[in-house]
């Protein structure tokens, strides 16, 4: 019994251990032999409107092979008090919108 607990622990930890966050997949260039690139950005259009603009790069043998833009209209969040200072050190208490955060899931 004590050698299945120790087996189940030492299985457990290799687990957990495994699971640990590297960023292997974070780069700062884009293979461009052979890659599609995509940038997500929210534009504030007006008060009520705001933009999601997705831009999808093709790369094929290091040539721009196409561009695809997407726009989408969503709604605006509305605005947040904070407060801003500027060079000289004077604070100030303004509203500025509320920006989306972005998740994207790649499967």
């Amino acid at each position: 019994m004590r050698t299945n607990t120790i087996c189940l622990l030492l299985t457990g930890a290799c687990i957990l251990a495994s699971c640990k966050r590297d960023q292997d997949d974070v780069t700062n260039t884009v293979n461009k032999a052979g890659s599609v690139e995509t940038a997500v950005t929210i534009q504030h259009a007006d008060s009520t409107h705001d933009v999601l603009l997705t831009t999808h790069k093709i790369w094929v043998n290091f040539q721009e092979y196409k561009t695809v833009i997407h726009a989408d209209t969503i709604p605006a969040l509305g605005t947040v008090s904070t407060t801003a200072e500027n060079a000289d050190g004077d604070k100030k208490t303004v509203d500025i919108k509320k920006d989306y955060e972005i998740f994207i899931t790649v499967k």
